[in-house]
């Protein structure tokens, strides 16, 4: 180990960062994670938060009662809020960094909102320097919620086309998981998981238990349940390499779902 620490330490002092061989060094040290018996849960915004009590009341009991045998990190997506907001600034032609801290106020709203329900039960909300802490949170309660909206501010990546941040809070859920390197990512919308198409405007849509992100794109599939940015850091990932998209709306499903259980629709890396 310290031959490999030596040369790594070679390279980097005498390599541009990208190098190939210097790259390849960085890859011979065993991945490390950070919270392995955690699991990130997404709660949608538009699809559960913005449902109001009829979606989050049940939903916050789920959590309560199911925290005692799993370890949570929740995030909260932005929702409809974000995107009135998003429509505004669009047409004030203001870049995508700026409408990425815009939508990061809604899902931080959001976050605020499920940590108030959830205080009683000991469990807080954290901004995002407090995910600092997430670990002690985790220690003692359990469950912690956290706003999804990655911090990329002003320094957000502009899309390919238009000014809506490419990166939201799928992006920002999964990204958690993946430098924690939790066991599993779970995202909790309103739909029983991916479908052929749209299964509020088509009726014959067909519902796809498990797929994958080559799958998803060759079959044109790849924005319409995750933002699109996901499935490339799906592919890219070390840690996670399938998430589930679940049904928050029918009680239990989260449970099942953290138990281990194909309840929704599965997404793989390959």
């Amino acid at each position: 180990m310290a031959e490999t620490t030596a040369e790594l330490e070679a390279l980097l002092m005498q390599r541009s960062l990208t190098d190939p061989q210097l790259l390849a060094a960085t890859e011979t040290a065993a991945d490390y994670r950070i919270l392995p018996d955690a699991t990130v849960i997404k709660v949608g915004g538009q699809s559960m938060i913005d449902r109001g009590r009829t979606a989050i009341y049940p939903l916050v009991e789920e959590i309560v009662a199911v925290r005692k045998q799993h370890k949570l990190l929740i995030g909260t997506g932005a929702g409809t809020r974000a995107r009135h907001l998003y429509s505004i600034a669009a047409g004030l032609n203001l870049p995508a960094g700026v409408l990425s801290q815009l939508g990061a106020s809604v899902a931080n709203q959001n976050a605020i909102m499920l940590g108030q329900l959830l205080a009683k039960h000991g469990i807080s909300a954290v901004d995002g320097a407090g995910l600092s802490a997430v670990p002690l949170y985790l220690a003692e309660v359990n469950a912690v919620v956290f706003s999804g909206m990655p911090p990329y501010g002003l320094w957000m990546r502009p899309a390919a086309d238009g000014v809506i941040p490419p990166y939201r809070t799928d992006a920002g859920c999964f990204l958690v998981a993946e430098q924690f390197g939790t066991k599993a990512m779970i995202y909790v919308k309103d739909e029983n998981g991916l479908y052929t198409a749209n299964p509020k405007t088509d009726r014959n849509a067909t519902f796809i238990p498990k797929i994958s992100v080559d799958e998803m794109k060759a079959k044109g599939l790849h924005d319409s349940i995750l933002e699109f940015p996901v499935l490339d850091l799906l592919k890219q990932a070390r840690h996670i390499r399938e998430v589930q998209v679940i049904n928050g709306l029918v009680p239990g499903n989260l449970t099942r779902a953290l138990n281990g259980e194909h309840v929704g629709t599965i997404i793989t890396a390959s």
